[in-house]
């Protein structure tokens, strides 16, 4: 059975998010107005923050390079609630009907640089050269994967190559893995996975396994896990499907196939708060530290969904987080007279 690509007769592969997205680039926001809330970000934390924002009846201004985010980049979804199964792209498209509906301000194809505060006015600077202003600013910049950046991967990704083992580890159900990594976030992925696959094999790139060892052990344990420590991966094979893995030794150079339908790439991810790195508080992982109302350590800053401390980086939570970001930062402005 191939690893299914298709929903309702459409190749999510194929589909176009900027022809999904063109809708929002009907109404720009305008650098010369002082905005309500400017929402970085065009993952589901910052559309569900566009929404609930426009609702309120603020003025709001949409800042992104494009819309979907790692929402996008997923094949097939059936964790979110009120769909059994939608894929990525699909879901994005829902999320931009939404938001047209408010006729949302966004300024697509301009990436945020820098933010920084001048008294009670946020300012957010673009590659473009834009700059955009605002009363308060909710930072959804999300995350990005880190790649193993060799051929194959970027081709066959959502068609076997996957960054997300909670998402994608059900449509792996008796079938041969290849996790790539060699601490936590490998290893729980192994852990959960070789319950369900026919076979795991975890590569690690460099010598010596770096997860806990209580998990370490319980994966090692597996009767249908092989750990292959100090590997390269050179190349991921296959045409509309992942087929195999072609890996490297490091000491010896020798390299092998190994035979999959599917790779994990479970080398961690990097939160892109590189523009507001100057403003607000991070944590030793460089996301935004932020407390249970989205409040960061800067008055009126508030963060939202993958880019933030908050636990569990799942579309789900995103959505909640960017309508709870929206509220926080209403309350901000109507509190201080700003509406």
């Amino acid at each position: 059975m191939d690893i299914p690509i298709d929903l309702g007769g459409l190749n999510l592969g194929d589909l176009n998010l900027g022809e999904l997205s063109a809708a929002a680039d009907e109404k720009k926001p305008d650098p010369s107005q002082l905005h309500d809330i400017l929402i970085l970000g065009g993952g589901p934390a910052s559309m569900t923050a566009a929404v609930y924002c426009a609702r309120k009846m603020m003025k709001v201004a949409v800042i992104t390079e494009d819309f979907g985010g790692q929402m996008g980049e997923t094949t097939e979804i059936e964790n979110y609630m009120g769909f059994m199964m939608i894929g990525g792209k699909e879901l994005v498209g829902k999320f931009l009907e939404h938001m047209k509906k408010f006729e949302v301000a966004a300024a697509q194809h301009e990436r945020v640089t820098r933010v920084e505060k001048d008294g009670e006015t946020f300012t957010a600077h673009t590659d473009g050269g834009a700059v955009y202003k605002g009363k308060t600013v909710i930072c959804a910049l999300g995350k990005r994967y880190k790649h193993l950046n060799i051929p194959g991967e970027k081709e066959l990704a959502g068609r076997g190559v996957s960054y997300c083992e909670i998402c994608d580890a059900p449509f792996f159900h008796n079938r041969r893995v290849v996790v790539a990594g060699g601490g936590n976030s490998a290893f729980t992925a192994a852990f959960d996975l070789m319950k369900i696959a026919a076979s795991v094999t975890v590569v690690n790139h460099s010598p010596g396994w770096k997860a806990d060892k209580i998990m370490f052990e319980q994966v090692k344990a597996g009767a249908n896990v092989t750990l292959i420590d100090n590997h390269d991966f050179e190349k991921i094979e296959g045409e509309r499907k992942v087929t195999a893995v072609v890996i490297k030794d490091n000491s010896s150079g020798e390299q092998k196939t190994i035979e999959t339908d599917g790779v994990f790439v479970e080398i961690g991810g990097m939160p892109n708060s590189e523009p507001v790195a100057e403003l607000v508080q991070l944590n030793e992982f460089n996301e935004i530290a932020i407390d249970c109302h989205c409040h960061t350590s800067v008055e009126g800053f508030f963060a939202a969904g993958d880019v933030t401390t908050v636990p569990y980086k799942q579309i789900v939570v995103s959505a909640g987080e960017g309508s709870k970001a929206a509220l926080a930062a209403y309350d901000y402005l109507a509190s201080a007279g700003k509406l």
